[in-house]
């Protein structure tokens, strides 16, 4: 027996028609491919956890990847709080706000179509965008704004804008944002905008890629302009394109409630075999360059690396591990838990992850110890040789990068 559809959310990646996500009248949730996308020579899965087939999925299935494009924590409660939605309801908080994801997918309610209000967008003055930033904490991403339906996962504030290096744009109608701003809000982690870009703008100058930042300043706020790197604006037409992404909890089929290592989110080692097993298109480079952040994650002290914070890029039939976004130094604020959101070999500290731990964790991913303490001590010795000067970075990020430059010392001689 067929049960009738309620809603149906209809899930584009640029213009053509991936598939459509239903809400069935019995309460039921299923996702299923169209059928002509799975004709094209150039159909690819959404996600690692939803292959591609004519079948649909049903809500166990769907919910990891879907739920995790969505805000997570205090941001979902405001938003939903706002909209007079119940927090738990995923597919009507992406019916409201779903228009401009992470990644390349559009998600639009049935008899809507981003081809018709492409490249929509409002000039956003100085002062108006003051207005907005002030708003976030109560209204996370302009939730309900007549024209805007924004969307990014996480537990901090943060709103997609569009900026051409003079002005800044709001995205209306699901035209592409192609930065990020992270505005610094919260006196309970005073500093972190600058410990942000600290640890990005290090990330880069030792060799490891991260997303491009920098900081400004909205009235008083002091502000964190992530360039976005799912978006890619052509430099003649001015024409942003995006590019498919997922992250690993979404990859591995676990929801975003379960993104910590504690709570069953993903181990080291399952990204590594995903990685490994044919999943990444380069997969020996893929390793290698997540290791890297693996390591440099514990070296400037980051024990909220958990299984949302590291990510796959999908572009055509190419798929590559994302760069390091999120790149944050906890250990600067001491009331902060120490405990890893992911394990290294077992280590339940950040701050005492030792020889051993290192050794089993290189057996877990099946790395040579030897060239696994070899590239840790390469890494270390890179950051020693920075000051905020050679990175050209404000005297704000001193006390930060001080705090990292002696974990590297420590590192170096595990």
């Amino acid at each position: 027996m067929n049960i009738p559809i309620k809603r149906r959310l209809v899930i584009f990646w640029e213009n053509n028609t991936v598939g459509n996500y239903d809400l069935l009248e019995d309460g039921d949730e299923l996702f299923t491919y169209d059928c002509e996308y799975l004709k094209s020579q150039q159909a690819v899965p959404i996600s690692h956890a939803l292959p591609l087939r004519a079948d649909p999925y049903g809500k166990r299935q769907l919910r990891p990847f879907f739920a995790g494009l969505l805000p997570e924590e205090s941001q979902r409660q405001r938003i939903a709080s706002f909209l007079g939605l119940s927090e738990s309801d995923d597919f009507s908080l992406l019916e409201a706000i779903g228009g401009e994801c992470a990644g390349a997918l559009t998600i639009l309610p049935k008899g809507q179509s981003p081809e018709s209000d492409s490249l929509s967008k409002t000039e956003c003055s100085h002062k108006k965008l003051y207005e907005i930033i002030k708003s976030l904490p109560y209204r996370p991403m302009l939730a309900g704004e007549s024209g805007l339906r924004l969307s990014l996962a996480g537990a901090q504030s943060k709103l997609p804008i569009i900026f051409d290096k003079k002005n800044f744009y709001l995205p209306e109608n699901g035209t592409p944002s192609t930065h990020i701003i992270k505005p610094e809000l919260s006196e309970w982690f005073k500093g972190i905008v600058h410990n942000e870009h600290c640890c990005m703008t290090l990330a880069r100058t030792i060799g490891i890629p991260a997303a491009e930042t920098q900081i400004i300043k909205i009235g008083d706020i002091p502000c964190l302009l992530v360039t976005r790197y799912d978006r890619k604006t052509d430099d003649v037409t001015g024409i942003t394109r995006r590019i498919h992404q997922e992250d690993f909890c979404q990859a591995l089929g676990r929801p975003p409630e379960q993104k910590y290592q504690s709570e069953g989110g993903p181990l080291a080692r399952e990204i590594i075999r995903l990685t490994r097993e044919g999943w990444s298109t380069t997969p020996a480079k893929d390793i290698l360059a997540f290791t890297d952040l693996i390591i440099f994650n514990a070296i400037i002290g980051n024990a909220d690396a958990h299984g949302k914070n590291y990510s796959m890029l999908y572009d055509g039939k190419s798929r590559r591990l994302a760069p390091g976004y999120d790149l944050v130094s906890t250990v600067f604020w001491p009331s902060l838990a120490t405990a890893p959101a992911m394990k290294i070999g077992g280590s339940d500290s950040i701050n005492s992850i030792l020889s051993g731990h290192w050794r089993k964790f290189a057996e877990e991913i099946r790395i040579s110890p030897t060239a696994l303490r070899a590239r840790i001590k390469q890494l270390c010795t890179a950051i020693l040789t920075h000051t905020c000067k050679t990175l050209s970075l404000p005297d704000e990020c001193y006390a930060v990068l001080e705090i990292i430059k002696d974990r590297a010392k420590k590192l170096s001689e595990v």
